[in-house]
């Protein structure tokens, strides 16, 4: 009979869930202050130079996967907030439910995913906007726009960082979703 009994995994000391769940809060603090800050740097970027007695402005709005890397950022920084909120509520409480924890991963997830997406897109837009494409003739802008080119790769640099503290968070949600309360 011992072969056939399922394998049950013991919820994990208080003191040890709460230092988990400590540890998960001060993650999604810094996820959701990197996301809005990305938002931020990227919604406020914009630079104008004179070329050969032309005024030309680069901003982010002029490309669509820079308006979609702002906006990205920005729900996931409004939805790190609200996990925030969830994960303060569930650190009060003295029993953590393995279902409230699987919610969490699925939210994780998608929010990492979202971030991801969002960093592939302006990604390949900044790398076209910094080397250009030779091939199609498309010239590099960012040795006329430097400001605007700096201000891009730290947005980018700080979504990177939102992703991977994201990434963290779904696997710590994860492995906390497959702990059983044993009755």
């Amino acid at each position: 009979m011992d072969g056939v009994e399922s394998k049950i995994i013991q919820n994990p000391p208080l003191k040890t869930h709460k230092y988990s769940l400590a540890v998960q809060i001060c993650l999604r603090f810094l996820a959701t202050v990197a996301s809005f800050a990305a938002a931020w740097i990227m919604f406020t970027s914009k630079q104008s130079v004179v070329l050969y007695g032309i005024n030309i402005d680069a901003k982010y709005n002029y490309s669509s996967a820079f308006k979609f890397f702002a906006i990205a950022n920005l729900i996931a920084s409004i939805l790190s907030v609200v996990s925030l909120i969830v994960a303060a509520g569930i650190l009060t409480r003295n029993r953590s439910d393995p279902n409230k924890f699987f919610y969490m991963f699925l939210h994780d997830l998608v929010v990492m995913t979202l971030i991801i997406s969002a960093c592939a897109a302006a990604t390949a837009i900044a790398s076209v906007g910094r080397y250009g494409n030779s091939h199609i003739g498309w010239m590099a802008i960012c040795d006329h726009f430097s400001r605007f080119c700096d201000r891009m790769t730290i947005s980018v640099t700080l979504s990177y960082f939102s992703f991977v503290l994201y990434l963290l968070l779904t696997l710590i949600s994860a492995t906390k979703s497959r702990k059983i309360i044993q009755v």
